[in-house]
């Protein structure tokens, strides 16, 4: 047995208990109500730094007084999807209802209405295609292809990111791709590369930044990530 292949075992095992941990005290992560990038697109647009049920009930508006269609969102009126998107939350609700807009005009016009195809393409590829999109970055990208089912890219969102970041993995820069690269690399190093665990890391660890691994007030106390987190007093991992 070469010693690379004992490191890979004993290394993946580490995050994969912790994620085994998350688990077991928020249960499977739901999914979110679509599962293509068109529609997972406009997931992210309906809302803004709401809790979940906020805006999947944002969304089922989107579903119910417009349409979810290209056509249906471009004949809409400003009126109504300004009141989708106020629905998700009120701020920059007005700007979130253009992008409704510039989201099913560029599926409409540059992708014949079919943004499926863009899971033909490689990730690089992909990501690149999807950060043409308004306010959609790398990480938004990836987490798009990611719950799409497409490839085993461990996407982060912010609140990931952090506990990740908390946990030892990584190190913060000034610059947030840089970060976020980092972080990522290493924790998918300790991730079986697979969709199904990809994905669930990403959204336990999500949920866990929302609710305990906050940015401002940590409930450290409560972790049940302890003693494994080097931020609220455990010991660091080793790399």
């Amino acid at each position: 047995m070469s010693s690379s292949g004992s490191r890979t075992r004993a290394v993946s095992s580490e995050l994969t208990r912790l994620i085994r941990r998350l688990r077991d005290v928020y249960g499977a992560p739901s999914l979110p109500p679509a599962s293509d990038p068109y529609h997972l697109l406009l997931l992210e647009q309906v809302s803004y730094l709401a809790d979940d049920v906020t805006q999947l009930a944002a969304y089922r508006m989107l579903e119910r007084d417009v349409g979810t269609r290209p056509d249906q969102i471009l004949s809409a009126s400003t009126a109504v999807l300004r009141k989708v998107t106020r629905a998700g939350g009120g701020i920059a609700f007005a700007e979130r209802a253009e992008r409704l807009r510039e989201v099913a005009a560029r599926v409409s016009d540059h992708w014949n209405g079919d943004l499926g195809k863009v899971l033909r393409l490689t990730l690089p590829q992909a990501s690149r295609e999807l950060m043409k999109f308004p306010k959609i970055g790398l990480p938004g990208a990836e987490r798009i292809l990611l719950l799409a089912g497409a490839y085993p890219v461990l996407a982060l969102d912010s609140n990931a990111l952090r506990v990740l970041l908390r946990l030892g993995y990584g190190k913060e820069f000034p610059s947030y791709p840089k970060t976020y690269g980092l972080v990522q690399q290493e924790a998918e190093r300790d991730l079986a590369r697979t969709i199904p665990a990809r994905r669930t890391a990403s959204l336990l660890l999500q949920r866990h930044g929302k609710t305990i691994c906050r940015r401002a007030t940590p409930r450290c106390l409560e972790c049940p990530l302890q003693p494994a987190c080097p931020y609220g007093g455990g010991t660091r991992r080793s790399l």
